[in-house]
């Protein structure tokens, strides 16, 4: 019968790391599988590339609209 067992651990200096396993396990072969963190895109996106992607998004409002729409919820807000 195989078992499981979940362990959230630190990175040691070294880019170690260090696990205890349940008494008993000398000797065993065991499977240990490491599920890195995302990590966050690096906020250095060039402007353009940015303005690039926000194009690619669909079509751009004019101020006139913007205005618009804004004033249409303002409106609501106050029924």
């Amino acid at each position: 019968m195989q078992s499981a067992l979940h362990i959230t651990t630190k990175v040691l200096p070294g880019d170690k790391i260090e696990i205890e396993v349940p008494a008993g396990s000398i000797g065993e072969d065991i499977e240990v599988i490491i599920i890195l963190p995302d990590k966050p895109q690096s906020p250095n996106r060039r402007v353009l590339e940015t303005l690039a992607a926000a194009h690619k998004l669909g079509s751009f409002r004019t101020a006139e609209e913007i205005d618009r729409d804004l004033q249409t919820e303002r409106d609501a807000w106050d029924s």
